[in-house]
């Protein structure tokens, strides 16, 4: 069993950016895969970006330059930092933990975080 937490989401203007952080519970974080999603008001949940085991990152296309993921192991924490922010960002993010890959497409797994709310104004 895995529980994520989230934390980091806020209001911020057009341009600026943010850092959030999933922190997870037990001690197989390290070997999971580890996933950010998103949801836009009246919109399906989509993948942000995704992390493996080892390290290696993948994003959607329409966010790669701007986003960046990261792990640290040692924390059971999973990051997202955002820069750039547009309006069109405004969601709230969730964190995914033991989800399956395959190249750059990324299956969720069973652990979700409650999500955390970013609001950019434009």
């Amino acid at each position: 069993q895995v529980q994520l937490v989230e934390s980091g989401g806020g209001l911020v203007q057009a341009g600026g950016s943010l850092s959030l952080s999933c922190a997870a519970s037990g001690r197989t974080f390290s070997r999971y895969a580890m996933g950010w999603f998103r949801q836009a008001p009246g919109k399906e949940r989509e993948l942000v970006a995704f992390i493996t085991s080892g390290g290696a990152t993948n994003y959607a296309y329409s966010l790669k330059g701007r986003f960046t993921i990261s792990r640290d192991n040692a924390k059971n924490t999973t990051y997202l930092q955002m820069n750039s922010l547009k309006f069109e960002d405004t969601a709230v993010y969730y964190c995914n933990a033991g989800g399956r890959y395959r190249d750059t497409r990324y299956s969720p797994g069973d652990y979700w975080g409650q999500g955390t709310q970013v609001t950019v104004s434009s």
